[in-house]
């Protein structure tokens, strides 16, 4: 099934350009392989091809014309595909509108000095975890959390995996008893991962905000 993965490159004037990476959410190792030299995260050093490229698409070419600008290239395979999914998108519209947060189990923001942030998806849909919700959303309905790196390697991200697992098992029994109701637990959800997030690190939800350990919510 692969790892799946979306990455958004920001552009020059503020907004994104998304593309997909069919494998690089594994170990969340597109934190490390994209860069200036390889900006799509492949094995070639002297990727002048995707270095134009980007800075295009950083300028604002569209999705349409990237087939006729690579029509020609010899060009080895990347981990991020060239091209992209969509362009002129904001922050907010591609975790609200484009990341499916069962099916994508990452989130890579790449700035233009190839500054890469890595997310985790955490899908907030029950309907594996309750007897009584048959259908949850899928795009839109999840948060995003960053992780700790030491020595290059993610740190606590298969512990907090476990952990909302077993929560979204705890919250599912608790909407079948009456308890909560699919918006309460949704709530719950995102309170409880932010006090284990913890203020150093970031979770960020569909509609924009981003939730620390003292539950503030404040605009990203």
């Amino acid at each position: 099934m692969g790892h799946r993965a979306l990455v958004a490159y920001e552009r020059t004037d503020g907004q994104y350009t998304l593309h997909y990476s069919h494998w690089g959410a594994a170990n969340l190792k597109l934190k490390h392989r994209i860069s200036a030299e390889s900006p799509f995260g492949g094995d070639d050093t002297d990727s002048k091809w995707a270095k134009q490229l980007l800075a295009e698409l950083a300028d604002g070419l569209e999705a349409e014309a990237v087939d006729g600008y690579l029509a020609d290239e010899e060009r080895p395979s990347t981990v991020v595909e060239p091209k992209p999914r969509a362009t002129g998108l904001t922050l907010d519209e591609i975790v609200a509108d484009h990341l499916d947060y069962l099916h994508h189990e990452a989130f890579f923001v790449v700035s233009p000095t190839f500054e890469v942030t890595a997310y985790r998806t955490l899908w907030f849909g029950l309907q594996y975890d309750s007897e009584t919700v048959d259908h949850g959303e899928t795009v839109g309905n999840g948060a995003l959390a960053t992780v700790r790196w030491h020595d290059g390697e993610p740190v606590g991200d298969g512990h907090l995996k476990g952990q909302f697992r077993a929560l979204k098992d705890v919250v599912g029994d608790m909407v079948d008893k009456g308890v909560f109701t699919q918006s309460t637990a949704r709530q719950y959800l995102t309170q409880k991962l932010g006090e284990w997030v913890g203020k150093r690190q970031e979770l960020r939800i569909p509609s924009g905000e981003t939730l620390s350990l003292d539950a503030t919510l404040s605009r990203s």
